[in-house]
């Protein structure tokens, strides 16, 4: 296995620019050896270690039936379309290999097909034509190869199906289906590349007219692993939503318009219409998410929730007596059926291992309940398809210790490897913790932040992120930058101002720019080059207490009798900072600074576990010290 990666191996003669590194080797011996012994394996590779590669070698080699998950979409198809097709080639395995999205990227030919027949509007008229003629011609059917709509554009829902609308193997359109298609594709491949959201949901949805994906596959590799645990707890917990509620209307309606015949599902329709509207009103409101119990309380949200569940339940009788006369109508009858069950476990009483709560979403909101574990769960999803399980990311430890994350998936079996970065950060990179800020929870803080770093933005000549634990510390921040940056060489850019692409792109074409950002910017940002060289955090990424979910897994730990601190609160905002710092150094040939300003680092005990997790960067004593290290690597550019 480590000759591959030699300066003489494969990888190095056939693909431009491959250079050897050790702890790529390491890992790749210690993923080929858990794909042997049908294992689990849990590794923290630091930023360069080329982890990709290091798992996509043994898996190919493996002659076995692999499925690898990625966090996103867009890393599914840089792993699909760019780096698996140049290992294979280097390798010379012409194996199968196969791509599988969630079925909201794929157009439906059912829904199309009816959306032409009954447009919203006359403007759908165009753009549903010409999805129509690329429909006829596609392979693949991904509605973001079409260039006709985009992930905002309110027709999308209407031409793309979900698990609640889908006919399944009703649909007249079933062996043309492009989801049916993948899913085939993806039984016979080789390897097989997915995302997290349709690992679960393969185990979870059980859904009617589509094969599994997983029976067969003797291992699962898990790219960008540290979002497993908040993605299992939402696909174990359960929801019912005012779009869901909204959807099954317009649907229903459809029907009985299309029927003529049927006046008294059309006003039960109609009566679930209004019934969710006023539930909308009630989230109008709600700026925070809060526990169900408490949200109840609030001026006629119970009567308004009682109207819902009513209302639902008429529309579902209506649905169930007539389901036999079309596939859509039986699939509204599905669907009503289980909305309903829904709302009634979300009604019911908290249990000690469930917590209820609610949010805002858009114009209305969603109600929920959300495991407090996911091990249990998580463990049985495991069983069910036994093999080698193998888990890896940038960041999965808090330090040296990876019982947090091993913990929250019931992986204390695992062996565990961490892996430095192969970056020289003595040499590259320099961190500077400014001295003289008040404490974090001072109403003064905020600005006090902004006026520390304005010296440092100024001395970069920009090239800078600022990333913000909380969007009132975005606003506040953007708001003083922009009163304070007026040169034009420096543009700032602001999250929600624009989407996430295109504010990267601006900023990385300025090669100057300011960007602020939350959470989104954290992770999964690869700015490499002069354009990014310096980072700077507001303060320590703790979750804010008053989140329902965040308190009641804090309240289960003290149950147990152990520290919801120590235990929880800490490790999160370890592996959380260091995703945020990670964005500095993505390349050999990178330099940069990071800007630590939360003066707890220095005050606080566990401020020293905190700053022994990050990379061994050199700590810069002041301002001038910063300034000077910023002046070198912009002579070195």
């Amino acid at each position: 296995m480590r000759s591959l990666f030699e300066a003489d191996g494969p990888l190095a003669r056939h693909i431009d620019g491959y250079a050897p590194r050790t702890v790529q080797a390491d890992m790749a011996e210690a993923v080929a050896s858990a794909l042997q012994e049908h294992s689990t394996l849990v590794v923290e590779a630091g930023t360069g270690t080329g982890k990709t590669f290091a798992y996509l070698v043994p898996a190919l080699l493996a002659g076995r039936r692999v499925v690898i998950s990625t966090g996103t979409l867009n890393l599914q198809d840089q792993l699909f379309h760019r780096d698996l097709p140049r290992v294979r080639a280097a390798l010379e395995r012409p194996l199968r290999v196969s791509l599988l999205k969630g079925r909201g990227n794929y157009v439906c030919r059912h829904r199309l097909h009816k959306a032409l027949q009954q447009p919203a509007a006359r403007h759908e008229l165009t753009p549903l034509h010409e999805l129509q003629n690329w429909v006829q011609k596609t392979e693949s059917g991904e509605w973001q190869e079409s260039g006709v709509v985009s992930d905002d554009d309110p027709l999308l829902p209407r031409v793309t199906s979900t698990a609640e609308n889908c006919l399944g193997s009703r649909c007249e359109d079933f062996e043309q289906c492009f989801v049916v298609k993948a899913r085939r594709n993806a039984q016979t491949a080789d390897v097989l590349v997915i995302n997290h959201h349709l690992l679960f949901a393969d185990f979870v949805l059980k859904e009617e007219g589509f094969g599994e994906i997983l029976p067969g596959a003797e291992a699962v590799i898990v790219d960008e692993a540290h979002q497993l645990p908040e993605i299992a707890a939402r696909f174990f917990g359960s929801a019912v939503s005012t779009r869901q509620l909204h959807s099954l209307v317009q649907d229903s309606l459809a029907e009985a318009v299309a029927l003529g015949d049927v006046p008294d599902l059309k006003q039960a329709a109609s009566d679930l219409a209004e019934a969710t509207a006023g539930l909308e009103a009630c989230f109008a409101d709600l700026k925070v998410r809060e526990r169900l119990d408490i949200f109840r309380q609030r001026g006629r949200t119970e009567k308004v929730l009682t109207n819902v569940q009513e209302t639902l339940q008429v529309l579902a009788q209506q649905l169930k007596a007539l389901a036999e006369r079309t596939p859509d109508l039986a699939a509204c009858a599905a669907r009503s059926v289980d909305l309903a069950s829904q709302l009634e476990g979300l009604l019911a009483a908290d249990t000690p291992d469930r917590i209820a709560w609610v949010e805002s979403i858009g114009r209305g909101g969603s109600l929920r309940m959300t495991p407090i574990r996911v091990d249990g769960d998580f463990q049985r999803l495991r069983d069910a398809h036994g093999g080698a399980w193998i888990f890896t990311s940038a960041t999965l430890a808090a330090g040296q210790d990876f019982s947090h994350f091993c913990g929250q998936l019931g992986l204390q079996e695992a062996r565990t490897l961490r892996l430095e970065s192969p970056f020289d950060f003595e040499r590259q990179a320099r961190l500077y913790l400014p001295q003289g800020l008040p404490d974090p929870n001072d109403a003064n803080y905020t600005g006090g932040v902004v006026q520390t770093v304005l010296p440092l933005i100024e001395a970069s000549g920009g090239g800078v992120f600022v990333l913000c634990t909380s969007h009132r510390a975005l606003r506040e921040i953007a708001e003083r930058l922009r009163v304070e940056l007026t040169a034009p060489e420096m543009p700032l850019l602001v999250q929600g101002r624009s989407s996430r692409r295109e504010l990267l792109d601006a900023f990385t074409r300025s090669g100057n720019g300011v960007l602020v950002g939350t959470a989104s910017f954290w992770e999964g940002v690869d700015v490499r080059g002069p354009a990014l060289r310096v980072v700077i955090i507001d303060r320590l990424p703790f979750a804010a207490l008053g989140d329902p979910v965040f308190e009641a897994r804090l309240d289960a730990i003290r149950r147990e009798g152990g520290d919801p601190f120590m235990e929880y609160q800490l490790p999160q905002a370890i592996m959380a900072l260091r995703q945020g710092a990670g964005r500095l150094i993505r390349d050999p040939q990178d330099q940069g600074l990071l800007v630590l300003c939360d003066p707890r680092l220095r005050s606080r005990p566990y401020g020293r576990r905190i700053l022994a997790s990050l990379p061994p960067m050199p700590v810069v004593k002041d301002l001038a010290e910063a300034r000077a290290w910023l002046n070198r690597i912009q002579k070195a550019a």
